[in-house]
């Protein structure tokens, strides 16, 4: 349950901050210090703590994840170093999708309208084959397409269609995506 009034109490449950704590522990003793290409050690860990983690997944050690439980993350995807996954709610990123290094995928916001700034979680998608570069903030709630590029320090704030390059602040789509074979 998440609670109504961030003033006065914590958003989240008990076991939720928990978990996040055992999490955090975890994350700096056996994730961020791992080498490099331990990739399928950080990949049991995630699993370990509730992440649906696919094949060939590379998850680099500097990744900054919030709470792993929330995270899908497809097939040869590729999470670069100083990545932010802020999954209060959740994240799902598709198959073969490249997240660059810096880009922050914030799935939670507070709704400053209403006392006492309740939190607000929507789940963020990726889909597969999208390439997400630096710098790119995601709002919640944002569905990005299949093939779709976002622009080094974009920010998204709507959902981006399928095989397009996206770029701005705002994001907007700028051009159809054409992929050589």
């Amino acid at each position: 349950m998440i609670n109504t009034d961030t003033r006065v109490s914590p958003s989240f449950s008990l076991k939720n901050r928990l978990g996040r704590v055992i999490w955090h522990i975890a994350y700096v003793f056996f994730f961020q210090f791992s080498p490099k290409p331990f990739f399928s050690w950080r990949s049991f860990l995630l699993r370990l703590f509730g992440a649906k983690v696919g094949r060939g997944a590379h998850i680099y050690p500097k990744v900054k994840i919030w709470a792993p439980w929330n995270l899908v993350l497809g097939d040869q995807c590729g999470i670069a170093n100083g990545v932010m996954l802020y999954s209060q709610g959740e994240i799902n990123i598709g198959n073969k999708t490249v997240i660059s290094q810096g880009a922050h995928i914030c799935a939670g916001t507070h709704d400053y309208t209403r006392k006492g700034f309740p939190l607000i979680c929507m789940p963020i998608n990726i889909g597969n084959e999208a390439w997400v570069a630096a710098d790119a903030f995601i709002h919640p709630g944002v569905t990005i397409g299949d093939g779709c590029v976002i622009g080094a320090r974009a920010v998204v704030v709507k959902d981006m269609p399928p095989w397009m390059v996206c770029a701005g602040h705002p994001c907007r789509p700028i051009k159809k995506r054409i992929v050589f074979f």
